[in-house]
């Protein structure tokens, strides 16, 4: 039987919110500690439990078998203690600050439209937004909650999928009157594509033949931009050919403003989108869960 006057479930959260971190000193600036005092009470908690938790071999913070065991037990735990809280304080309205890092265009087409909504039937909730396509690490920006667009890296971050869109190769009349229309992917050659400006998951654009087969055509172009709204007006402007999700140009496909190219050759494939998120199972401040249930019922890609 464990002392009385050890503090399990604290030394279970310092642990957990360790690995979450990555690193002593990350966890100990998030949690408001000394580094010495997070490795001094991970050191206590391994005596404690006569078992490493945590390779200290390497600068990169490595867990040992039974620290992982540890780390996915330890979860668990503090979501039973999350939910036990949550039910004894039943009807207490989500409340708090809550913060928001979305894809420039989901923020500005989707995001922003939805906020007064989510406001209105949560007034003790604040929200901060950050419009960025820029990949942002939850913990080091405190962000509560990212909506990120394509196929997810490998993470400890927990994903809800809030739908897709299909992909679809724009540009506008005036551009094509003044340049021809491309009628293969292999035309795109003689035309100026589009491109980003930091690393895309696919080098190229991809298509398929008239059999079927796979195409990869790489981007060859002399104007890239930021995010995928810069990439939106840079069409709109004329400057180029833009491969974007339909959902985010559908409001200018429909008007003319932009026509969708080669859709013979188009693959059919999907941009997801997805909130990600720090947590496991019910161990979520109730804000953010507000606001995750509330992106499931009225996103739509």
């Amino acid at each position: 039987m464990a002392r009385p006057d050890v503090n399990r479930s604290g030394e279970i959260e310092v642990f957990v919110r360790v690995v979450e971190a990555g690193s002593f000193s990350a966890a100990a600036r998030r949690l408001r500690m000394t580094p010495s005092a997070v490795s001094k009470l991970i050191a206590r908690l391994e005596t404690r439990l006569g078992a490493r938790l945590v390779s200290r071999s390497t600068r990169k913070l490595q867990l040992t078998p039974e620290g992982t065991a540890f780390y996915d037990s330890g979860v668990r735990v503090l979501a039973d203690i999350d939910k036990a809280e949550r039910e004894a304080a039943a009807g207490a309205a989500p409340r708090g600050r809550l913060r928001v890092n979305s894809y420039v265009p989901f923020g500005q087409h989707r995001l922003m439209a939805l906020l007064p909504r989510f406001l209105e039937r949560y007034p003790e909730i604040s929200v901060e937004a950050v419009l960025t396509d820029s990949v942002i690490d939850l913990l080091e920006e405190r962000a509560d909650i990212a909506i990120r667009a394509g196929p997810l890296r490998e993470s400890r971050l927990v994903a809800r999928k809030l739908g897709q869109s299909r992909m679809v190769v724009v540009a506008t009349p005036a551009y094509l009157q003044a340049r021809g229309t491309p009628l293969t992917p292999g035309d795109l050659g003689r035309h100026n594509m589009l491109a980003f400006g930091f690393v895309r998951y696919i080098d190229g654009w991809p298509f398929i033949d008239t059999a079927g087969a796979p195409v990869m055509v790489p981007i060859a172009g002399t104007a890239t931009v930021s995010d995928g709204e810069a990439m939106r007006l840079s069409a709109l402007s004329g400057a180029g050919i833009a491969r974007l999700a339909r959902w985010h140009v559908e409001p200018d496909i429909a008007a003319g403003r932009l026509v969708p190219l080669l859709e013979d050759f188009n693959p059919g494939d999907e941009e997801p989108t997805h909130a990600v998120y720090v947590g496991q199972g019910k161990h979520l401040p109730a804000r953010v869960r507000a606001f995750l249930d509330f992106l499931a019922e009225t996103v739509r890609l």
